[in-house]
């Protein structure tokens, strides 16, 4: 994680209390993962995993009123049903997702559409061309998406983001810190879900202003 500044985040986070709309869309949010996941006619998405809602959620709300971003745009990797990205754009953030899945990307679709939040979801790689260097295990599961990078059809690079948020799959947490710390911009943030009660914030070197 060379350059990457840990940032910790406060205890109290967790006990802030969540806007009764927020607690509709994450309830609401869980019952379609579940009736998803439940299904019997098509094969599991195995790398779909749904992340503790209101704990992000209460998190990227204490980075808004901490004004630590250096700017207003929001990068999910790996975006799924885009709930997450859908609470960042709640909080006022410029929210960009991106899913390799086809039939995640749809079902985000189905999210923005329902909670009318003005979220750009696109279907691609995560991942930057020739980023895989970065990996020491060839076998990461990020690293096995045959689809292009999504950046030439957002028009963005990773450096345009001022945070970048991340659930990785286990085993992957240094290797997307990693790729955050060769491409973000300095003074962008990188948050991790990395398990039940586990987030992480981290600040890549140096201190810049991005929109």
């Amino acid at each position: 994680m060379t350059h990457l500044t840990p940032i910790d985040i406060p205890a109290w986070v967790m006990d802030q209390p969540l806007p009764g709309e927020v607690r509709l869309w994450v309830n609401a949010a869980r019952e379609r993962i579940q009736a998803f996941q439940d299904r019997w006619d098509r094969p599991q998405i195995e790398q779909f995993v749904a992340s503790d809602y209101e704990l992000v959620y209460q998190t990227l709300a204490w980075i808004e009123q901490s004004q630590l971003a250096p700017g207003r745009r929001f990068l999910e990797w790996g975006c799924g049903f885009a709930v997450v990205c859908c609470l960042a754009a709640k909080l006022d953030f410029d929210v960009f997702g991106i899913e390799a899945e086809a039939v995640l990307i749809e079902e985000g679709r189905r999210t923005v559409t329902e909670l009318q939040q003005p979220v750009e979801l696109f279907e691609g790689n995560f991942l930057p061309p020739d980023s895989e260097w970065l990996a020491d295990d060839p076998t990461l599961p990020s690293l096995g998406h045959p689809v292009p990078s999504a950046y030439g059809e957002i028009g963005m690079e990773i450096d345009d983001f001022a945070i970048v948020f991340a659930y990785p799959w286990p085993g992957e947490e240094d290797f997307l810190a990693d790729v955050f710390a060769r491409y973000a911009a300095p003074g962008a943030l990188l948050l991790q879900f990395c398990g039940p009660y586990d987030l992480r914030l981290w600040r890549k070197g140096g201190r810049g202003a991005l929109a």
